[in-house]
Order: structure tokens, then sequence, then C-alpha cells
């Protein structure tokens, strides 16, 4: 299984971007994690089917309506982990 490591930049804390991840990870059908970085990015993995992992990244590439997603940097490397779930991680 392939996974997507991804680092967005922008406005990107405070405006729901770890929840609408997750809902979207659920519609889309990926597995993974997001969580807030120390520096006011986000970080997240999503692994599943290249065409989901695509489809995610695309998603939050606009990201939720109060956010503002300036550059968002993705590494498409093979899976680190079996991930059963999808997980707003708080750490």
């Amino acid at each position: 299984m392939q996974q997507a490591h991804v680092f967005i930049e922008g406005r990107v804390q405070g405006v729901g971007f770890r929840h609408f991840a997750s809902v979207n990870a659920g519609e889309v059908g990926v597995f993974g994690w997001v969580k807030n970085l120390p520096d006011g990015r986000v970080e997240a993995v999503f692994a599943g089917p290249m065409d989901h992992i695509r489809e995610m990244v695309n998603r939050c590439e606009q990201g939720p309506g109060a956010s503002r997603v300036d550059d968002i940097d993705v590494t498409i490397e093979e899976a680190d982990e079996e991930y059963e779930d999808f997980e707003v991680r708080y750490y």
C-alpha cells in the first residue's frame, strides 16, 4: 500500500482543518492520521489506493471554508504501517 506524507501551510490551524481531513478521509476511503504542528502547519498521512490519495490531496488543497492553503508538500512513499482507520492526533 502507498501513502502520501503531507505538510499543509497557510491558515490551517484553528479553522477545523483536522476535522475536515477526518470527514473527507472517510468519504474518500483513505486511512492514516492528521495533526497540528507547533510551527502552524498541519501534517497528515493518507494511505490507500493512489486514486483515493490523489482525491484526498486535492480536497486538502481547497481546505475547509475558513482556511487558506498557501502550500502543500506531498511525498509519495510505501506505507510505513498498517492503518485501520483515520485518526486525529494531538501529539
